[in-house]
C-alpha cells in the first residue's frame, strides 16, 4: 500500500493523458477522413471537432481558412497550452510515467518516450494534409503498443490497477463527449433530401471510426449504419471494450482487486444509473447532448472518488 500511496496520481494521470493523446488523434483522423469523402457539396466546419475535445473558446479562424480546418487541427494536435492537445497531454503523461519506472515495464517507459520524442519532432509538420495521416496513425500505433505491453507484462498489483483506471475513465469520458457533440450534432441535420441522407451516414460512420467501432457494430447491427443504433452501441453495448457501459464494467472489476474500494463503487453505481437513464432514442439533439452532460458529470465524480480514497488519503 505505500508503494500505491507514492505512485497512484501519477500512474492514473499518466494513463488517463496517453489515452487522452491517442484518443484525440483517432477523433481528428477520422474528422479528416469524412471531410475528404463527403459525398455533399456542403461545407464541413471543423470548430465541432474542437468541441468533442473539451472547448473551442480559444480557436482564432483565419480569414484564409473557411472551413477553420488549420486552426483547429493545430489547436488539437500541436498546441502546447491546450491541456487536450496531442502535444500537451503526451508532455504529461511522460511527466507522471518518468517517476514510476520502478513499477512499470522497461517497456513501457521505452513506449512513453518514444511517443514523446516523435511528437515533440513531428506535430508542427501535422498540421498540413499529407503529413497530418502519418502522424495521427503513428500516435495511436505507439499508444496503443504501450497498452499492450502493459497487459501482456505488467504484473497484476495495484499500481496496474491504477494505471487501467485512468486508461478507462478517460476512454468513458471521450466517448460520452464523442456522443455527446458529435453525435447531436449530426442530429441536428435537416434532411433535405437522397444526397443529405447519404452524407448523414457517413457523417455517423465517423462517429464509429473515432472510437474504432465500425467493424464492431457492423457485426453486432447488422443492418444500416443509422443514429440510434450508433448512440445505443456506443453508449450500452458492454461486450464493446471502449463503449461507455464497457468501460464502466472494466472499472467495476479493475476496482474489485482494490483495497476497501466501497467509495468509488458507489460513485460508479451513480454513473451507471446515469448511464441507463439516458434514452439514446432521443431524437432531438440538445436531449442528447444534456444525457451526455449527466453521464460526463458522473464520470467526473468516478475519478474524484478515485483520488480521494486511492491518492489524497494516503498522501495526506
Amino acid at each position: 500500500m505505500a508503494t500505491l500511496a507514492r505512485t497512484a496520481d501519477r500512474l492514473y494521470w499518466g494513463a488517463r493523458y496517453v489515452e487522452r493523446a491517442e484518443d484525440t488523434a483517432r477523433i481528428v483522423r477520422a474528422y479528416h477522413d469524412m471531410v475528404v469523402d463527403y459525398p455533399s457539396v456542403r461545407v464541413l466546419r471543423w470548430e465541432p471537432l474542437a468541441a468533442v475535445a473539451g472547448g473551442d473558446a480559444d480557436i482564432v479562424v483565419d480569414p484564409d481558412d473557411p472551413s477553420g480546418e488549420i486552426a483547429v487541427v493545430e489547436h488539437l494536435i500541436a498546441d502546447a497550452d491546450n491541456p487536450v492537445s496531442i502535444v500537451a497531454s503526451v508532455r504529461m503523461a511522460r511527466d507522471n510515467l518518468r517517476t514510476t519506472r520502478e513499477v512499470m515495464p522497461r517497456e513501457a517507459w521505452q513506449a512513453v518516450n518514444q511517443l514523446s520524442q516523435y511528437v515533440n519532432a513531428t506535430a508542427s509538420a501535422a498540421i498540413a494534409r499529407q503529413r497530418r495521416d502519418q502522424f495521427l496513425g503513428r500516435v495511436i500505433q505507439i499508444s496503443r503498443r504501450l497498452d499492450g505491453v502493459v497487459e501482456s507484462t505488467m504484473s497484476r498489483s495495484d499500481e496496474y490497477r491504477m494505471f487501467r483506471l485512468g486508461r478507462l475513465l478517460e476512454r468513458a469520458d471521450m466517448t460520452t463527449r464523442v456522443l455527446g457533440v458529435a453525435a447531436a450534432g449530426i442530429l441536428q441535420l435537416e434532411r433535405a433530401g437522397s444526397d443529405e441522407l447519404v452524407a448523414d451516414e457517413v457523417r455517423w460512420m465517423s462517429v464509429l471510426r473515432s472510437v474504432s467501432a465500425l467493424q464492431m457494430y457492423q457485426r453486432s447491427v447488422r443492418g444500416p449504419i443509422e443514429g440510434i443504433e450508433v448512440v445505443r452501441f456506443l453508449m450500452a453495448y458492454a461486450p464493446f471494450p471502449r463503449s461507455v457501459r464497457g468501460c464502466f464494467t472494466e472499472m467495476r472489476t479493475v476496482l474489485a482487486g482494490l483495497p476497501s474500494p466501497d467509495t468509488v463503487l458507489a460513485a460508479l453505481d451513480v454513473a451507471e444509473q446515469k448511464l441507463a437513464q439516458s434514452d439514446p432514442d432521443v431524437t432531438v439533439a440538445h436531449e442528447l447532448d444534456r444525457a451526455m452532460d449527466q453521464v460526463q458529470l458522473a464520470i467526473a465524480d468516478v475519478g474524484r472518488a478515485i483520488h480521494r480514497r486511492y491518492v489524497s488519503t494516503f498522501l495526506a
